[in-house]
């Protein structure tokens, strides 16, 4: 009576058929780890240390294993499969792909069929128990082969994991406003698999569209989150195509841009692109370096604040519609160096007028307007008030 095989044809064969092919385990080790050395050619060298200890294992393991799982088929694989497991980590530990794991697979496969086929017909084992038997240790040399694929998937995952938080300390690093050792850095780097550039720029953005915005850059960049936000380290920022590239990453997502500096540079340029996503409220590319006024006035709001209260207070008793005028008065005052027609001109009134408001201004601010140092408080409250002429 033929037993139903499903996915694991051994279960079809009589337990006997691991009598017939236990005696031949010794000869089909050698003979499978001589073919792979021969055949194989990244696997082409002595058997010694951890790599021959490694592959003699897993022939050994498996050769037993098949014997043990005809024999009973309920035991199961869980107590080997961790064997194969390791087998795919190794390969991604030297640098391999699969392929020359596979061809091994392929190989042993080949020669213990040989050898086990002989060892059958000596034993007049029935054409349907051969053909079994061949089903058999095809499909156990796969699940072999997937146990390795999952370990070398498990490794690929754990060495990204372990790439991207090598990044994101190296992007913490690079960033950072406390003194570094460049021993550290460089180290940093190399764990991170980064090449340190020579020039660089941050560019910041919400965490949320970090991955958005990273895809969309050249290879080259270094992309992490770090303290709250998402940063793009871009090399050589000023290069052919970068600007069009920073551009695209952009599109429909807030980006802030520090300037270009050298590494040493890369805090200031991490703050200012941080500072630039903060002032805006809409999608696109804020580069620091075109608004740096209207960065220094919203980081530094408070400050700012106090010098308005302190220069413009003059002001406040005075109604809106007429404190507004005089502001722009004011305004138009620093930035014309006190030339009355000029001022009139920006002002859009009679220079007769421009006069009178600047007489009555100068009741209110007193010497002020004839201090360096106070029209340049002057005009930044008012540039911080949104006054404009």
């Amino acid at each position: 009576m033929t037993t139903p095989r499903g996915t694991e044809p051994w279960r079809a064969l009589p337990a006997s058929v691991a009598d017939v092919i236990e005696p031949e385990l010794s000869a089909v080790t050698g003979e499978i780890l001589a073919s792979i050395a021969e055949e194989v050619p990244e696997y082409a060298r002595p058997l010694e240390g951890s790599f021959g200890r490694g592959v003699r294992t897993g022939v050994t393991e498996a050769l037993n294993q098949f014997v043990a799982l005809v024999r009973d088929p309920d035991a199961g694989r869980e107590q080997g499969r961790e064997v194969y497991v390791a087998l795919g980590r190794g390969e991604l530990r030297q640098g391999r792909t699969l392929d020359a794991l596979q061809a091994a697979y392929r190989v042993g496969a080949r020669v213990a069929w040989r050898r086990v086929a002989a060892a059958g017909r000596r034993a007049a084992l029935d054409p349907e128990s051969l053909s079994t038997l061949a089903e058999a240790i095809f499909a156990y040399i796969d699940e072999l082969s997937a146990d390795s694929v999952e370990g070398y998937a498990q490794a690929q995952s754990e060495l990204e994991g372990e790439r991207q938080r090598g990044r994101r300390e190296l992007i913490a690093l690079l960033v950072s406003e406390l003194p570094t050792e460049a021993a550290d850095v460089e180290h940093a780097a190399r764990a991170a698999g980064w090449r340190l550039p020579r020039e660089v720029a941050a560019l910041a953005c919400s965490e949320d569209d970090l991955a958005r915005v990273a895809r969309r850059m050249p290879q080259d960049v270094l992309a992490g989150a770090v303290q709250e936000a998402g940063c793009v380290l871009i090399p050589d920022p000023d290069g052919p195509g970068r600007a069009a590239a920073i551009e695209r990453a952009a599109g429909g997502v807030a980006v802030g841009l520090g300037p270009a500096g050298l590494l040493t540079q890369l805090p200031v340029s991490w703050w200012l692109a941080r500072a630039a996503l903060r002032m805006t409220d809409t999608d696109g590319l804020v580069r620091a370096d075109d608004h740096l006024v209207e960065l220094l006035l919203a980081e530094q709001a408070g400050l700012v604040g106090r010098i308005a209260a302190r220069r413009l207070a003059a002001l406040e008793s005075l109604t809106p519609k007429a404190r507004a005028r005089l502001e722009q008065t004011a305004l138009a005052y620093v930035q014309q160096h006190g030339n009355a027609a000029a001022m009139a001109r920006v002002l859009h009134v009679h220079p007769q007028t421009a006069r009178y408001r600047l007489a009555r201004l100068r009741k209110l601010l007193g010497e002020a307007l004839d201090d360096p140092d106070g029209r340049f408080e002057i005009e930044l409250a008012l540039r911080s008030r949104g006054v404009a002429v």
